[in-house]
């Protein structure tokens, strides 16, 4: 019979499964929804409902934060990226490889996330220099650092989810490198798929190469749809504008136009310059707008202009490149400015940075950008002082910048201090793996290590930790507090292994993971792993096997998140500059899936039953 409580816990839990799925409410605010709920129900002792915030997991994910930013402000993330630059060559194999290998190792103690914002530039760059379709490197970056959360307990936030659910029922918790095994025989498996199918299936070698040639500024702006909105205009000695600063005209306003560059007779031969609130219109100048055809018509009248070309000779596009700044940033998934539009955002007041053109899920907005709200995975053309995109790189909750010039890479890093944040890193796996300490209790020691010998700015510490995956995950562990008291966890074992009755332990193994990859799909894995934890711990006990047998099950199936665009934000991050569509991921992550699923069965089963 079913009791108050169960019946609490069961509408709960379906209200929340349905608003993870349709993105209705913000994840974090569901899960304090679900605190709330249990708190006030009775459900759930104040205590229990507010225990998420002082539990291990949140603790050592906090840390990881601050691990993982003191991994890029040391450069080490850089320097493993200059190396694939630099050893990758031309050949795509062994980039590829390369990629897999160095990507899933970085991602072992950083969030998958973070490692594919990180090396998605790098990449780009090595397309470019070997003149190699980016189509086919960026997927196997995605799958290298899917994977990456297969290697160590503290890769992703499920494998310490679900170990922490093994502590709590007073059972044997997996080990550090309790899920290296896995994550390596999964990583050769892919590497194997994707060198033999996974690129032909993507695209053949000679399709669109993103190599070598040269992108022209028409090109740039024609990939953001604005080939018709792109206009140079010469201003004419009697224009009503000349000697009048580009403060004083009311350019957007009232014209609702872009202006991106003059180009000026100096001593007899033309400079571009970037506009600035004080530079004077003089005769001769050249001006280069942006804006819908019929607002620079009332302009070019107003202004008494002559229309030219819009094509910038050859001759001049480096320099306007190098003086005007033409770059592509991506937003990320955990960026305030999402839900947001630019006029909203003051955008150029606040980056110092104009947007030209927006494109999402590979299609241009060619209307009302302004007033646009912003999603994950948008791209924006923004043209700025080089200085000031590069500026940009110290926002990197917010922004993904996918071009940046090579001269201005090493000053982002702080490379002295490299060897000792290695040292750290070191030390804290050898305590966690040692039993030394509790994870917990490494993973903050080096959190306070890493600040007190300044690898990590301090400055930066309460940007870079990801906060609505704290309360995200704060909020969901006493759910899986509730499933236990209430039996819920218990029933709907007793019902998975009452259906498949007679299947034995094995093809147990194999429904857990088909179930829990396939809800990843859907849901965030962490919340994944906190409904399905109890549930499988519970199975196990029911069959009288090793709950380290499904638990381990359950964690690397949160991790294989292939195939479609959304299961994972890695899968988001690499879409648009890899050019993917929806069935790409399905053609790629479809059998890596089922790979991983037999790679798993096939160790869980030699080394736990």
């Amino acid at each position: 019979m079913m009791t108050s409580e169960l019946l609490v816990v069961t509408i709960t839990l379906s209200f929340a499964v349905i608003f993870f799925i349709t993105n209705w409410v913000r994840n974090d605010l569901v899960a304090m929804l679900v605190v709330l709920v249990f708190m006030v129900s009775g459900v759930l002792t104040i205590e229990q409902s507010l225990a998420g915030f002082s539990d291990p997991v949140v603790i050592i994910i906090v840390a990881m934060f601050i691990v993982s930013e003191a991994i890029v402000h040391t450069g080490i993330a850089q320097r493993l990226g200059d190396f694939i630059i630099r050893r990758g060559g031309n050949n795509e194999l062994f980039l590829m490889i390369l990629i897999m290998l160095i990507v899933s190792l970085t991602g072992s103690f950083m969030s998958s996330t973070a490692t594919a914002a990180i090396f998605i530039p790098v990449v780009m760059a090595v397309t470019v220099k070997a003149n190699l379709n980016r189509k086919r490197l960026l997927m196997p970056l995605s799958v290298g650092a899917l994977i990456s959360g297969m290697m160590t307990l503290v890769a992703t936030t499920p494998n310490l989810v679900i170990n922490n659910v093994l502590r709590g029922h007073n059972l044997e918790p997996l080990s550090f490198f309790s899920f290296t095994p896995f994550g390596i025989a999964t990583l050769v498996a892919g590497i194997l798929f994707m060198a033999v199918f996974g690129r032909r299936i993507l695209a053949r070698k000679t399709d669109v190469p993103s190599g070598r040639r040269k992108r022209s500024i028409l090109d740039l702006i024609s990939g953001y749809g604005m080939e018709e909105r792109f206009f140079r205009f010469r201003v004419q000695k009697d224009s009503p504008i000349i000697d009048r600063s580009v403060a004083r005209i009311p350019l957007t306003t009232k014209y609702n136009l872009k202006l991106i560059a003059f180009e000026k007779l100096q001593d007899g031969a033309r400079a571009i310059e970037k506009p600035r609130p004080e530079t004077v219109f003089d005769p001769g100048d050249v001006i280069v707008l942006i804006g819908e055809p019929e607002d620079v018509r009332r302009f070019s009248n107003y202004g008494g202009l002559t229309p030219l070309s819009p094509v910038v000779r050859e001759s001049r596009q480096k320099q306007f490149l190098r003086t005007i700044g033409l770059a592509e940033i991506m937003l990320t998934p955990d960026s305030l400015l999402l839900g947001k539009n630019l006029k909203e955002l003051q955008f150029q007041t606040r980056y110092n940075c104009l947007v030209v053109g927006i494109r999402r899920h590979g299609q241009p907005l060619v209307t009302a950008i302004e007033q646009m709200p912003l999603a994950f995975g948008d791209v924006l053309l923004i043209s700025a002082d080089w200085q000031d995109i590069i500026r940009l790189r110290k926002y990197v909750d917010e922004f993904l910048v996918l071009t940046l010039p090579e001269e201005h890479q090493q000053a982002m890093y702080d490379y002295r201090r490299a060897p000792l944040m290695l040292v750290i890193l070191v030390l804290m796996v050898a305590t966690m793996t040692t039993g030394i300490f509790l994870p917990v209790a490494a993973a903050a020691l080096a959190a306070m290590a890493l600040i007190l010998t300044r690898c990590v700015s301090l400055e930066t510490i309460y940007r870079v930790i990801n906060w609505q995956a704290v309360f995200l995950i704060a909020g969901l562990l006493p759910l899986a507090t509730a499933l236990d008291k209430t039996g819920a966890s218990l029933a709907i074992a007793e019902t998975l292994v009452a259906t498949l009755s007679g299947a034995g332990p094995v093809l147990m193994l194999a429904v857990v993971f088909l179930v829990a990859s396939t809800l990843s799909l859907f849901l965030s894995n962490t919340a994944t792993a906190v409904l399905l934890a109890p549930i499988v711990v519970e199975a196990a006990a029911q069959l009288h096997v090793s709950p380290q047998a499904f638990a381990m099950t359950l964690a690397i199936a949160c991790s294989a998140a292939f195939a479609t665009p959304v299961a994972s934000p890695v899968n988001i991050l690499v879409q648009e500059p890899g050019g993917y569509s929806f069935m790409d991921f399905v053609r790629v992550g479809i059998p890596l899936q089922v790979l991983s699923l037999a790679i798993t069965v096939l160790l869980v089963s030699l080394l736990y039953l």
